[in-house]
């Protein structure tokens, strides 16, 4: 198959172009620069030549960009957990909503017959610690924190999209990604960095996460491609890991990371956006904590049912926790000597 994959420079969008070009298909890559080396190069280095410069909230372009493909991959989406007030609020929701629809419309007017879209377990609710594991068939209805609110509206209107023109969509809706392979920091690179710097060193936050390594990822979008299937697919680990569970891990197979002593109790959250704050600041991380998305969290736990995607896109998750979390940091590690940090974890 020739495939577009549309955020071809982010870290999902990378690791999809190579499991596209590993399993031979031939890869059209799209950034919003095509003329920035920089953003480029890695591409080139894996072999995408066919590079176009796109904004996906442009229509035409994106009509231009899908002509002549079989897939269209849309990854392309403004990933930040803590947005500094309405007006990036707004950018996040146009960059999510209008370039999931145009994303779909474009590659009906182009001939394109089938789309692949980069959602969000974002867009699943987070239940109560007794509750049964949530499905592809539930929804948050929870949007207080920007993120969730622009990842569950974008596939929303993908669907609409699809509704209207007929394409076949396939939704996947990853966990917290890891792994390596990527060249900027996201807000889940970010709260790995920040567990190595010793942001959890006086304990850990009483939660869970969705997780699951890049590479699955990518093995699902490839999936999603080339089997006949249609409908949303949950792609994350079959475990959550509870916060204190990831510093263990780290602190585990490096001991130099301190491992949270124990779970904060839960009246700590409310300080959880001033204490993001500070963290942020000493360990120059993104920040990832909002009195939103404490909110939406407190009480709730993560519990998801991947089983769709096993029994009908015929996805596993192939790389464990501790080899995901361990190849991160390494990553992490090269990433900061290409920076220069005085600080070496």
């Amino acid at each position: 198959m020739k495939v577009l994959v549309t955020g071809a420079n982010g870290h999902v969008g990378f690791g999809v172009c190579k499991a596209f070009a590993a399993a031979g298909h031939e890869v059209r890559a799209s950034i919003r620069s095509a003329n920035d080396a920089a953003k480029s190069a890695p591409l080139r280095a894996l072999g995408v030549d066919d590079i176009v410069g796109l904004d996906v909230r442009t229509f035409d372009p994106f009509v231009e960009a899908c002509r002549g493909v079989d897939v269209l991959v849309h990854v392309a989406a403004t990933y930040a957990m803590h947005v500094a007030g309405p007006a990036e609020t707004d950018a996040m929701l146009r960059d999510s909503t209008e370039g999931a629809a145009n994303a779909v419309r474009a590659a009906a007017k182009a001939g394109v017959p089938k789309v692949v879209l980069t959602s969000s377990v974002a867009t699943l609710p987070r239940v109560s610690p007794d509750a049964a594991p949530v499905t592809e068939a539930d929804w948050a209805t929870d949007l207080g924190v920007p993120y969730f609110r622009a990842k569950t509206e974008g596939e929303r209107a993908a669907w609409k999209a699809a509704e209207d023109t007929g394409i076949k969509l396939v939704t996947l809706l990853p966990g917290t990604v890891g792994g390596p392979d990527f060249h900027r920091r996201t807000p889940s690179i970010g709260m790995i960095e920040s567990i190595m710097l010793g942001s959890m060193r006086l304990g850990a936050p009483n939660t869970n996460i969705a997780y699951v390594d890049v590479r699955d990822v990518a093995a699902a979008h490839v999936l999603a491609a080339e089997r006949d299937v249609t409908g949303r697919f949950i792609i994350a680990n079959d475990h959550a890991p509870e916060m204190r569970e990831l510093s263990l891990l780290m602190h585990w197979s490096d001991a130099s990371i301190p491992a949270a002593p124990a779970v904060l109790p839960d009246f700590v959250m409310s300080a959880g956006p001033a204490l993001d704050w500070l963290r942020a600041s000493l360990t120059r991380t993104p920040r990832m904590v909002s009195p939103e998305l404490v909110a939406t969290m407190r009480g709730k736990v993560t519990k998801l049912s991947n089983e769709r995607a096993k029994s009908e896109l015929g996805w596993h998750q192939a790389i464990g926790l501790d080899r995901s979390l361990s190849e991160t940091m390494a990553a992490i590690r090269a990433l900061r000597r290409r920076e220069g940090h005085r600080r070496v974890i």
